[in-house]
């Protein structure tokens, strides 16, 4: 680990800190956390940075069990089983903390580009793509009027349905490594179309990761086309 690189997991532990001291007192946290209240006192507030393994042990530790659990309080389920993560998906702030925490508890390697799907995926792609320095693509259910080479992958669904993602040609190089992201994975399908995309782009396949995983069948599905690390931040029951 470099000088930035320790820096920056410094402050998104920092970061991670603050999130869960808003409902939290500090003798709570520090139950929490298992690190002294004054200690967590001083990060909080800014006076000192915990050191480089305190750091990652926060993020990838109590960050993300935190993260979870907030974002289990912030999905909601009508009486049909849709699932409404509007909460999630447009708190940009939220979604810088879970890039971290995703990427050093699933060791990630480190992409050239973050790819997801248009529109939900958007935020959590431009989320990924700060944290790792890397560009965003996203493909479309549509083609861009102005663009005239694409990459296409399409699907028969089982209902029928046949679906189909363009990307421009120009926006994936060969050798290129790909995180495939998305705010949502339950069949599975959406993120095989993107794998399938890599695929054509000749890229090389980081990692697949989602917000939310409904039922384990999605994450299986992604695990049959990649050996790269695939997760989710939390699962739900299908």
């Amino acid at each position: 680990m470099n000088r930035a690189e320790k820096a920056a997991l410094q402050l998104q532990a920092v970061a991670v800190l603050r999130m869960l001291k808003e409902t939290r007192t500090y003798d709570q946290l520090a139950e929490l956390t298992g690190l002294p209240a004054g200690d967590l006192n001083r990060y909080v507030n800014g006076h000192v940075l915990p050191g480089a393994e305190r750091a990652r042990e926060v993020v990838t530790g109590v960050g993300r069990d935190a993260l979870a659990s907030e974002l289990r309080d912030r999905v909601e389920f009508d009486d049909g089983g849709y699932l409404d993560n509007s909460s999630v998906v447009f708190d940009q702030s939220f979604l810088d903390l879970v890039a971290p925490v995703a990427a050093n508890s699933l060791g990630f390697e480190r992409p050239d580009v973050v790819l997801t799907a248009a529109t939900d995926g958007i935020t959590l792609g431009a989320a990924m793509a700060s944290y790792f320095d890397a560009r965003v693509a996203y493909a479309k259910k549509s083609k861009e009027t102005a663009v005239e080479e694409f990459i296409e992958s399409r699907q028969r669904l089982a209902s029928g349905i046949e679906l189909t993602y363009y990307l421009p040609e120009r926006a994936l190089s060969g050798g290129e490594r790909v995180l495939v992201v998305d705010d949502l994975i339950r069949s599975g399908e959406t993120q095989e179309l993107l794998l399938d995309i890599a695929i054509q782009a000749n890229a090389d396949v980081a990692g697949v990761f989602a917000l939310i995983a409904v039922g384990d069948d999605g994450i299986a599905r992604a695990r049959e086309r990649t050996d790269a690390p695939v997760g989710a931040l939390s699962t739900f029951e299908a």
